[in-house]
């Protein structure tokens, strides 16, 4: 009989992360743990409040899982029933680690996806004033590509400074929801003389049908407006890109299904994350190969990554360690 186990762990951030909708110090996670014929799949989720989430609610929905197990209720038919978001990801990254355990396949060969060596990921500037973040800018020593957190408060001269600071690197604006159809059209042209190649999610969800009539000269990326492949009809013809997050889609398996059907649409895939540890990463590091941008430096943000995690240098992120996830010794963790 397969059983779950799960706990709230905190990692404590490296500095301030700030957003255009709030600082935080901490990464709040719950760790999942599935056990079934002496084999130990394990995974990890962030809660996220823009989504009416947190530790209690996730933690929850856990438990409600945990009975069902308990009764001998399937997890596949759990799993079918759940609505997407950070508890069902946890269940299901966990599931295909335990699968990977009891197959003695790794996950990318159970997926039928080649094995990633490396990628380039971004690396993420919080928002702060424009000295500083073409300090923090500086310091990450001219790298191939740079996530920047921007409000609508001084979007060019921060953006200049960065750019001044790093200037043959390209850029993600990631506005979270932040800005004004009126900010995009002001600031999209001077952007894209910075080297800003794409705009995260620079208007609020349910806002963005005001992207429809506008032809901008950086590509458009969908965060908060994409969380499943329902979503891809609306947001077909207002963005360029969408970005996927194993926390927004319920994990895995539908990340995989959102990412063939929205390439089969004319999407570019981009593959980020929350704030969190190596172990959030490692599924979603399966997408890399077919992500034209790629967004997993949480390991760079905390204060003290898991082991065997990801060791990030100048942008490069390198092979999945299987002793973390996704392969076929239940004693590696």
């Amino acid at each position: 009989m397969m059983s779950l186990s799960f706990e709230q762990k905190d990692f404590p951030l490296a500095q301030v992360f700030r957003i255009a909708r709030g600082a935080k110090t901490k990464a709040e996670v719950v760790e999942v743990t599935l056990t079934q014929d002496g084999c130990i799949g394990h995974a990890e989720s962030v809660p996220y409040a823009r989504y009416q989430e947190s530790i209690d609610t996730v933690t929850s929905q856990l438990a409600y899982v945990q009975a069902k197990l308990a009764q001998g209720i399937s997890l596949d038919n759990v799993l079918a029933s759940m609505a997407a978001g950070s508890a069902k990801n946890a269940i299901d990254c966990a599931y295909w680690d335990l699968k990977a355990k009891l197959h003695k396949k790794p996950v990318h060969q159970l997926l039928n996806l080649a094995q990633v060596d490396s990628c380039t990921t971004a690396q993420t500037l919080s928002i702060d004033t424009p000295e500083n973040m073409a300090k923090a800018a500086q310091k990450l020593n001219f790298p191939p590509l740079i996530k920047v957190k921007l409000d609508n408060e001084s979007i060019i001269e921060k953006m200049q400074a960065i750019h001044d600071a790093s200037p043959n690197s390209q850029f993600i604006v990631d506005a979270n929801e932040g800005w004004s159809i009126t900010d995009l059209v002001e600031c999209a042209p001077k952007l894209a003389e910075l080297n800003v190649v794409l705009i995260e999610q620079p208007l609020a969800t349910g806002h963005d049908q005001a992207l429809i009539d506008h032809d901008f000269p950086v590509a458009l990326c969908a965060d908060e407006s994409c969380h499943t492949r329902k979503d891809l009809a609306y947001l077909k013809g207002r963005y360029d890109a969408i970005n996927i997050k194993l926390d927004k889609t319920g994990g895995l398996t539908e990340a995989m299904a959102l990412a063939q059907e929205a390439t089969a649409l004319g999407f570019e895939l981009m593959v980020g994350c929350m704030v969190g540890t190596s172990l959030a990463m490692a599924p979603a590091y399966l997408l890399a190969g077919r992500a034209k941008y790629v967004d997993l430096d949480g390991p760079l943000l905390v204060a003290q990554d898991r082991p065997f995690g990801f060791n990030i240098q100048g942008g490069v992120m390198p092979a999945l360690d299987f002793r973390l996830w996704g392969g076929t010794s239940s004693d590696a963790y």
